[in-house]
């Protein structure tokens, strides 16, 4: 499988540039994080509970179209892959292209995926033409105004009975006891996830989006949360 054309990508965010090529942009950070361990060491040994939780949430729609916007290390969209059911296809959007290169490594063989380089404020998709949409571990990245903007375009194109699925950072119990450190490396490395900590999902999602269904769980006391919502 083959990332996207170069001479199409858009430019690369500047929140995302600026905040995050230690993680994202360069070919050490994809040689350093690509590691199933070292994902699931930063998750506090949850990633594969959240994977599941994720692709669990989305098993109503696997015969459909299903977007998954922002590449994940780890095994998430492999897996996802293989729960598709007959009918189903999975397109991945990034807006970095040494992502897409890498996702395309791990998926290797050719199946009902596709990989496209796009900004998450600004899909390509007709609206109402996803049957799910799934943003793991990408809003706690974005500032305020384009986590805005990708929920927006989340719910533009999802079609009315489909699940937007997010599964991010959320703020633990107050005995948690990696309470306090979680809460010093966020302010360090992730600058933009402490809004979770003090905001719903349901707070940056669009005026217009009136969600027939909220489901909301979290885990490991709180810190992480995945919420479903029913178009």
């Amino acid at each position: 499988m083959k990332a996207p054309d170069p001479r199409h990508a858009p430019p690369i965010p500047a929140y995302l540039r600026e905040t995050y090529p230690w993680a994202y942009l360069t070919p050490r950070a994809v040689r350093v994080f690509e590691r199933q361990w070292l994902v699931n060491l930063i998750l506090w040994g949850q990633f594969a509970r959240l994977r599941d939780a994720a692709l669990d949430a989305l098993t109503p729609a696997l015969g459909g179209q299903v977007l998954q916007v922002a590449c994940v290390y780890g095994d998430l969209t492999p897996r996802l892959v293989q729960r598709l059911a007959p009918g189903g296809h999975v397109a991945v959007v990034d807006v970095a292209l040494i992502q897409l290169a890498n996702l395309a490594r791990k998926l290797q063989a050719v199946g009902p995926v596709s990989l496209h380089c796009q900004d998450s404020v600004a899909l390509s998709w007709p609206d109402a033409s996803q049957d799910a949409v799934l943003l793991f571990f990408l809003l706690h990245e974005q500032p305020e105004d384009v986590r805005r903007r990708t929920l927006a375009q989340a719910w533009r194109v999802l079609r009315p009975g489909g699940r937007l699925v997010v599964v991010d950072y959320h703020r633990p119990a107050a005995w948690h006891p990696a309470r306090w450190l979680m809460g010093a490396v966020l302010r360090w490395l992730e600058p933009f996830a402490w809004d979770l900590w003090r905001h719903p999902v349901t707070h940056w999602l669009p005026p217009e989006a009136q969600p027939s269904a909220v489901e909301h769980r979290t885990w490991f006391g709180g810190l992480y949360q995945r919420v479903v919502f029913t178009r």
